[in-house]
C-alpha cells in the first residue's frame, strides 16, 4: 500500500469523526445557550456584578467551543453579520473611550469612568456573541420552538414567584435572601426591571397566537402561560410596563389590520385580522382592546396601581413637593440633556453616566442619579452623536430584516417575526422612562427577540405550526 493511499485512508476515517464531534458540539452549545437564558434571571435579575461577570465568562467559554465547532465543520459564514456589526462597532467605540490618547493616566480618557466603561464593553461583546450563537445554533424550527417556551417559562416562573412574594412575604428573604417586602417584584430588586421581562414574554406569546404561529390544541397552553405573566405585570405597578403593554395592544391591532388589508395570504391566515379590513373596524378594534385592557388593568391593579399613577403628576411637577432632591425623571432628564450639550460628539463614556452627571445635577445631593431613566437619552449622553449614529444604523438594519421576514412565504417565520416585533415594541416604549436593559437577564431576552425578528434560518420545507 502506497503512502498516498494510507494518507487518503486516514483522512477518510477522520472526516466522520470530525463530523460527529462537530455535531455533538453543535447540540451541546445549543443546550448551553438555552440553559443560560433560562437561568440568567434567577439571582436578582443579574443586578449583582458577580453574576454579570459569570454571564460574560459563560458566553466567552461557549464562543471558544463554537470556534472549535466551526473549525471542525469547515464553516466560514458569519451568521447575522449585518445585525451584529453595529453592536461590535459600539463596543469598539466604547473601548476607545477608555484610552488616554494624550498620554498620562487613564482618567484623562473620554470616559468619566474608564473601568466601568470597559466592563460595559465586555457585556456588549458578550451580548453580541450570544446573538451570534443564537443565529448559528438555534438553527431549526424545533430549537426555535424550544427557545420560545424557555422565554415564556422563565417569565411564568418569575411572575408566579412575584405574586407569591406579594401575598406571603412578611420578612426579608423569600427563597432568595436579599429580597425584601415591598421592594422590587419577583426576583428583581426593581419592579420596572421585572416589567421588562414580562412585557417581552407577553408580546412574544400574544404575537404567536394572533399571527397563527401556534397550533390550535396548544393555544390554551400558551394563553394559560400568558395569564400569570399579565397578572404579574399589572400587580408590579410599573407604570412604564402598563404603558408598554397598551402600546403592544395598539401595535398588534394596527399591524394585523394593515397586513390583512394589503396581503391576501395574511388575510386568510391571520385569525383576528379578518375583522379588521376597514378603517372604521381598525379604529373600533384598537379602542375596544385598549378599553378592555385598561379596565382589566385597573380591576386587577386596584388602589396600589391608582396610587402609582397619581405619582406621575408629582414626578412631572417636582416643585410641588417643596424638596430639591432632583430625583424625579423630569429633573434627571433635564440634567442629562445638559450633560449631552457639554459632550455632544463623543459623550461621557459608556457606563460613565453615574459619575459624570454629578456636575450637571443641580440638587441637594441627597440622591444622585445612577441612570438616566431613559435609555435613548443615556445612549446619546454616554456615546454622543457617534453613539446615536450607531444606534440609527442598528435600527435601520433591524427594520430591513424585519420587513423581509414579515413578507416571507414561510408562515412560521412570519409569525415568529411578528411576535418578536411585539415584544421589542414593549421594550422600545418602556425604555423611554426606564433602564431595564441594563439588567443582563433582560438584555439576553431582548437579544433572543432580535434573533427571532431577523433570523434568516431556512426552516423545514414542510413547516408545521407549533
Amino acid at each position: 500500500m502506497s503512502q498516498t493511499t494510507v494518507i487518503d485512508f486516514v483522512r477518510s476515517e477522520e472526516a466522520p469523526a470530525r463530523a460527529r464531534i462537530a455535531d455533538l458540539l453543535h447540540k451541546g452549545i445549543c443546550g448551553a445557550v438555552l440553559f443560560l437564558i433560562a437561568f440568567a434571571p434567577v439571582p436578582y435579575g443579574t443586578v449583582e456584578p458577580w453574576w454579570k461577570a459569570a454571564f460574560v465568562c459563560f458566553v466567552f467559554v461557549l464562543t471558544i467551543f463554537a470556534i472549535i465547532e466551526r473549525l471542525l465543520s469547515g464553516t466560514s459564514k458569519i451568521e447575522g453579520a449585518p445585525v451584529l456589526a453595529p453592536i461590535f462597532v459600539l463596543a469598539i467605540f466604547g473601548l476607545l473611550q477608555t484610552i488616554s490618547f494624550r498620554g498620562g493616566p487613564v482618567w484623562n480618557a473620554i470616559s468619566a469612568d474608564p473601568y466601568q466603561t470597559r466592563f460595559v464593553v465586555l457585556q456588549l461583546v458578550a451580548l453580541a456573541l450570544l446573538l451570534w450563537l443564537l443565529y448559528r445554533y438555534v438553527s431549526s424550527e424545533e430549537r426555535t420552538r424550544a427557545l420560545i417556551y424557555v422565554v415564556l417559562a422563565i417569565a411564568v416562573v418569575s411572575a408566579v414567584y412575584g405574586i407569591l412574594r406579594q401575598t406571603m412575604q412578611q420578612s426579608p428573604g423569600f427563597l432568595l435572601p436579599l429580597v425584601k417586602p415591598s421592594q422590587g417584584y419577583g426576583q428583581f430588586i426593581n419592579k420596572n426591571h421585572f416589567a421588562f421581562l414580562m412585557e417581552m414574554a407577553l408580546g412574544l406569546g400574544l404575537g404567536l397566537i394572533v399571527a397563527g404561529g401556534i397550533k390550535r390544541e396548544r393555544i390554551v397552553l400558551v394563553v394559560a402561560m400568558l395569564m400569570p405573566i399579565w397578572t404579574g405585570l399589572v400587580l408590579s405597578n410599573s407604570r412604564g410596563g402598563i404603558l408598554a403593554m397598551l402600546a403592544q395592544v395598539i401595535v398588534t391591532s394596527i399591524l394585523l389590520s394593515s397586513y390583512a388589508h394589503t396581503n391576501s395570504r395574511l388575510r386568510t391566515q391571520l385569525r383576528i385580522a379578518r375583522l379588521a379590513t376597514s378603517a372604521a373596524a381598525r379604529i373600533a378594534l384598537v379602542v375596544a382592546l385598549v378599553i378592555g385592557v385598561s379596565v382589566g388593568v385597573l380591576w386587577v391593579g386596584g388602589d396600589r396601581l391608582l396610587g402609582s399613577l397619581d405619582n406621575v403628576n408629582r414626578e412631572l411637577n417636582p416643585t410641588e413637593n417643596g424638596l430639591n432632591e432632583g430625583a424625579t425623571r423630569n429633573e434627571i432628564w433635564r440634567a442629562t440633556l445638559k450633560m449631552y450639550a457639554a459632550h455632544p460628539v463623543l459623550g461621557v463614556g459608556l457606563g460613565g453616566y453615574w459619575i459624570a452627571i454629578t456636575k450637571y445635577h443641580q440638587a441637594s445631593g441627597a440622591l444622585t442619579p445612577q441612570e438616566a431613566h431613559n435609555d435613548y437619552l443615556e445612549l446619546i449622553s454616554s456615546a454622543g452623536i457617534v453613539g446615536l449614529a450607531i444606534g440609527v444604523w442598528f435600527v435601520v438594519v433591524m427594520l430591513q430584516r424585519v420587513r423581509q421576514q414579515l413578507g416571507s412565504t414561510n408562515p412560521f417565520r412570519r409569525a415568529l417575526c411578528f411576535a418578536a416585533l411585539l415584544g421589542l415594541t414593549g421594550v422600545a416604549v418602556h425604555s423611554l422612562v426606564d433602564f431595564g436593559l441594563h439588567m443582563l437577564a433582560n438584555a439576553a431576552v431582548f437579544i433572543v427577540l432580535i434573533m427571532m425578528a431577523t433570523t434568516d434560518i431556512s426552516f423545514n420545507k414542510h413547516v408545521r405550526r407549533h
